[in-house]
């Protein structure tokens, strides 16, 4: 008997760069993906501007971090508490070679250039790895074209692209957008336009949601 083909679901991802519970929620979003090839999941992503007045040229992370947590033992019992919950799911997150806290506008706008090539999601990861597993200063325009090409992207392009200020105001009004539909953290996941779920869910959860998306879809 052949089964009927379950309708497309979109899964939009509200997430930032430098949000290392974003890093862990795209991360089992992947696994799902990859452990239910038949669920018909088209992810969407959306920017989200946790330090949308860091300057483009980002600032040091010992600053960064004195000014978020006040003290570096409040910052260093953080860290280690998050980078233990991602250890479980495979992930490193090496805080410590972090040296710089980037501005992720070009980040983003090199995510909305990749879309016209093809599947971003793997692009989406590799920026993450970058930053919290190899410490690399994911607001450097060189470094994104760098990981862009890697991927198959034309660095020439994408350098030139994130020369200008191209995709700029969009990104900014994506970020308003989110925070005027009521989404205050991130990661958020919101199903088929219908049903929003934040933090950094385990792939069963996900599942649940687009499995009843599909089914509602599938009869409507």
């Amino acid at each position: 008997m052949v089964l009927p083909r379950l309708p497309r679901i979109t899964v939009e991802v509200v997430f930032d760069f430098v949000c290392p519970w974003c890093y862990l929620g795209v991360h089992r979003l992947q696994q799902l993906r990859a452990s239910r090839p038949d669920l018909p999941i088209a992810p969407q992503w959306r920017p989200f501007m946790l330090n949308p007045d860091m300057p483009r040229p980002g600032i040091s992370r010992a600053d960064y971090t004195a000014r978020k947590f006040g003290d570096e033992e409040r910052a260093r019992r953080f860290h280690a508490a998050v980078a233990a919950i991602a250890a479980e799911d495979g992930l490193d997150l090496a805080f410590p070679r972090i040296s710089r806290a980037p501005s992720t506008v070009d980040a983003h706008r090199l995510i909305r250039f990749a879309h016209d090539h093809g599947p971003v999601e793997d692009l989406v990861l590799a920026i993450f790895r970058a930053y919290f597993t190899e410490g690399r200063d994911i607001g450097d325009a060189a470094t994104l074209a760098a990981l862009a090409a890697a991927h198959g992207l034309p660095r020439d392009r994408v350098a030139a692209f994130l020369a200008g200020d191209r995709a700029t105001d969009q990104i900014h009004a994506d970020n308003l957008f989110v925070h005027r539909l009521g989404i205050n953290g991130v990661p958020c996941f919101i199903i088929d336009g219908q049903t929003a779920i934040a933090g950094a869910q385990e792939p069963g959860i996900l599942e649940r949601l687009v499995e009843l998306a599909a089914s509602d879809a599938a009869l409507s």
